[in-house]
């Protein structure tokens, strides 16, 4: 008999699919019997898009229909959402996020951490270049999406662009050109490309995303077509007109003085001319700066980014680790931030000032699960009639309260220290230092500017002592 000889990642699928054989997602087929309908949420990017699509085919074949989807988004668009209600007879849902709340019945992710999950969801959290890639082909009895498709959206969901030969022009292309002289794998690379790009672009439009969840099929190329027809049907910049505005921005970028490079160092200070559709493109620095490993914004609202040069054969310089660093400067802050008391109403309306009547809104299961015990000035544990009237505040609209409720409000505080603990994080190669938002108008830019320059230094000493 002749011998069959497996991959080392088809040998982790075989065991994977081994060890969830029963259920695939815990308690499906009890969720099967609970529910006949589903609500799919779901995170605004390629892998977000391809988890829910792949998610609903997952559901269907376990006898549940998916009705609706909604895309989720860190930062304030998280509480904005419509509030899921797990009490009726359709099953919230989410995926690709890492940021869970009590009313999802199911949540599977594949970030290096998730926060707010409660005991009782059902959960599917796997280590992987995308979510898509665990539901599609360890969750599901068999593949959802193609291998292929699988390849390209976590190529891309993880920027391992070197392994795949991919060029920033590649990822920024915004036209297909299909060349039948070139193998048939390189095509079906710039069409997951393509599908990428047009799906950023295009991403903020309303019901955009949701349609494309509830009305492709599990192909990338599936996805790209209705990418165009949703385009041309509703009047969308063209990707002729995009490609144009995103050369100008291109060439802006190159003088801009928010931006430098020194070191093999690109620091930026915010994104510059955004109002052109196409305009902006998150590897415009290393096509500027091809040589850089590694590039540091500030943005404004409140945020700093480091990532290596991921079209780099070394995307990082070795021994460099960006999460650690981004810690390490943070520390440098540490005494003036724990000393910075955020109340829970600044917390709350920061958190929901765009939010509408049917948002979720930042609620009492939001606060414990973002900082739990880090909470002050009251115990969210005690059983009186203080703390049970400051959870139903917490639980009302933010513009809905009165003064006299704000006010018990402004007495829990949680410091800056640990908001922006909460909010941080990342890995080796991209970190995002984040919560600067929720700091005093005074103390913001000179926060997020400091935090740079403190990265931007931390790395210039280590190339120094490399090179």
């Amino acid at each position: 008999m002749e011998r069959i000889k497996l991959t080392e990642s088809e040998i982790n699928r075989l065991i994977d699919r081994v060890l969830l054989k029963e259920t695939g997602i815990r308690d499906i087929k009890k969720l099967s019997q609970r529910y006949h309908k589903a609500e799919i949420y779901f995170h605004q990017d390629t892998d977000g898009v391809a988890t829910a699509i792949a998610m609903r085919e997952y559901l269907k074949n376990n006898g549940i229909e998916t009705v609706d989807s909604h895309v989720i988004q860190y930062g304030e668009k998280e509480f904005q959402v419509k509030k899921p209600d797990a009490t009726g007879d359709t099953m919230p849902v989410l995926v690709d996020f890492a940021h869970g709340k009590p009313q999802f019945t199911i949540h599977t992710d594949h970030h290096d951490s998730q926060s707010g999950v409660e005991k009782d969801t059902s959960t599917q959290f796997r280590g992987a270049r995308s979510n898509v890639e665990t539901i599609s082909q360890v969750v599901s009895p068999s593949d959802i999406f193609s291998n292929e498709d699988i390849a390209m959206i976590s190529a891309v969901d993880s920027a391992d662009f070197v392994k795949h030969g991919i060029k920033p022009e590649d990822v920024m292309n915004f036209m297909l050109n299909i060349d039948k002289q070139k193998p048939s794998s390189e095509n079906k690379k710039m069409i997951g490309l393509l599908t990428n790009k047009l799906l950023l672009a295009y991403k903020n439009k309303p019901d955009f995303l949701e349609s494309l969840v509830m009305n492709s099929t599990p192909s990338l190329l599936n996805i790209l077509i209705n990418i165009k027809k949703i385009a041309a049907e509703k009047g969308y910049a063209t990707p002729e007109e995009m490609l144009q505005n995103q050369t100008d921005y291109i060439e802006r970028q190159k003088n801009s003085e928010k931006v430098t490079y020194e070191d093999g160092i690109i620091s930026q200070y915010g994104g510059g001319y955004l109002m052109k559709p196409g305009s902006y493109d998150r590897y415009v620095p290393f096509k500027n700066h091809p040589d850089a490993n590694f590039f540091v914004i500030a943005w404004p609202m409140g945020l700093v980014q480091a990532s290596c040069n991921p079209f780099k054969e070394e995307r990082s310089l070795k021994g460099v680790n960006l999460g650690e660093i981004a810690q390490e400067v943070m520390n440098n802050y540490k005494n003036v931030l724990e000393n910075e008391k955020i109340t829970v109403d600044r917390i709350k309306w920061t958190s929901e000032r765009k939010t509408e009547e049917f948002s979720a809104g930042f609620g009492l299961s939001d606060l414990k699960a973002f900082y739990g015990d880090n909470v002050r000035g009251i115990d969210l544990n005690q059983d009186s009639s203080y703390v049970n009237l400051f959870k139903n505040i917490m639980d009302k609209p933010q513009n809905k309260l009165s003064n006299k409720q704000q006010k018990i409000l402004k007495s829990a505080w949680v410091s800056a220290w640990d908001i922006m603990q909460a909010n941080s994080g990342g890995h080796k190669c991209i970190t995002n230092i984040s919560g600067i938002m929720y700091l005093p108008k005074e103390m913001k830019k000179d926060m997020l500017l400091g935090l740079q320059q403190g990265i931007i230094s931390v790395l210039k000493e280590r190339i120094k002592n490399q090179g």
